[in-house]
């Protein structure tokens, strides 16, 4: 979502999960997300990286270059995998300012939270979280 606004790259997305009309396709089209996610160097996947609140594993690691963030992340579990995939996708290469300012809302609008596990949707808050504790840091 290169060259995209914040906003743009939250309509593309949910412009692409309005294509389907079952909860299974968009979960589908999650799991094609994480596949294509590429994958997080071994070395990066640490304790301090683990993303805590997680049922499953993800390591969510950050750089900043050009006062912009950039995520790499990973998961052991295929769905988890697609969620921060997707998150990446949408807030890597952004300032810490505009993560920071941003209220996450269009994760509603495409009906993530509801449709996920209780577990799954907690794990999406500390994803939501640790993503929001990255730009602030970078703020302060």
């Amino acid at each position: 979502m290169e060259g995209q606004t914040l906003k743009e790259a939250q309509e593309q997305v949910v412009e692409d999960f309005s294509l389907y009309d079952e909860w299974l396709d968009k979960y589908e089209y999650l799991i094609d997300l994480g596949k294509n996610l590429p994958p997080l160097d071994e070395s990066k996947k640490t304790e301090e990286r683990l993303i805590k609140g997680c049922q499953s594993r993800v390591w969510l690691d950050w750089k900043t270059e050009n006062g912009r963030l950039y995520f790499t992340a990973d998961s052991d579990a295929i769905i988890t995998k697609g969620i921060i995939s997707l998150l990446i996708s949408v807030y890597s290469g952004r300032t810490p300012q505009e993560i920071s300012d941003d209220d996450f809302s269009f994760l509603d609008r495409i009906g993530l939270k509801e449709n996920l596990s209780p577990t799954r949707a907690n794990g999406l808050l500390s994803m939501i979280e640790t993503i929001r504790k990255a730009a602030a840091a970078e703020i302060a």
